[in-house]
């Protein structure tokens, strides 16, 4: 039988990724920019909760915004208008960011003079739980018609993440949405992440995850 070599392209993939993303967390550290991964499906309201997040947070840092989409400007738009210095990264038909993308983002417009920068990943829940981006932390919303379910559905998801904000909890009236079973699930997967429940439409619980993040910026960049 005929010796042959087998690659695992997939790992090399991932091992040369995660080198690069440690060395722009590095770069970050030492500019003293605090990066957020900020990730979910579409329609999960990212936009809407990065807006009231701006709205809490912008008297008291710099704030840049990396806008990532297989297509379209609309968010990049959307937060431009508000004043936010603003890119937007067209991944080509990629479903996910990863750390050279987000080092190129950051090199194409003033985000290294930033205090804090929010990429906000292509919308869904496989991909970009996948690929270390470099950033400080990752975040990700689960809206509250998507189910209390998803974390069984896509553990790595939940895995990979440092925060889960919970939004939407406004339409609670309107879907069956169960708190305790999904701080379960989600406890069962990853204990230490924080959880906040929002409804980026009315404000509530916006305050406290504003000033959670804020905590973080300055550990961050002290």
């Amino acid at each position: 039988m005929a010796d042959y070599k087998i690659v695992d392209l997939k790992k090399s993939v991932l091992a040369n990724n995660d080198r690069e993303a440690d060395k722009l967390r590095a770069d970050l550290r030492e500019k003293k920019t605090f990066l957020l991964n900020l990730m979910s499906s579409p329609g999960s309201g990212k936009t809407t909760t990065l807006l009231a997040i701006i709205h809490r947070l912008r008297a008291e840092y710099s704030i840049g915004v990396m806008e990532a989409d297989i297509d379209s400007d609309v968010d990049a738009g959307t937060i431009a208008d508000v004043g936010i210095s603003t890119i937007q990264l067209h991944t080509g038909g990629m479903c996910h960011l990863d750390a050279g993308m987000t080092r190129q983002g950051l090199d194409n417009f003033d985000g290294w003079s930033k205090d804090f920068v929010v990429l906000e990943n292509v919308g869904n829940l496989v991909c970009p739980a996948e690929f270390d981006t470099g950033a400080g932390m990752n975040a990700m919303i689960l809206s509250v018609p998507e189910g209390d379910d998803k974390p069984l559905k896509y553990p790595l998801m939940f895995s990979v993440s440092d925060c889960v904000i919970i939004n939407k909890i406004d339409a609670k009236p309107v879907f069956r949405f169960d708190d305790e079973a999904v701080v379960q699930r989600i406890r069962a997967i990853n204990p230490n992440a924080e959880i906040f429940f929002i409804s980026a439409k009315t404000g509530e619980g916006v305050p406290a995850l504003a000033h959670w993040l804020a905590s973080k910026i300055d550990e961050w960049n002290a």
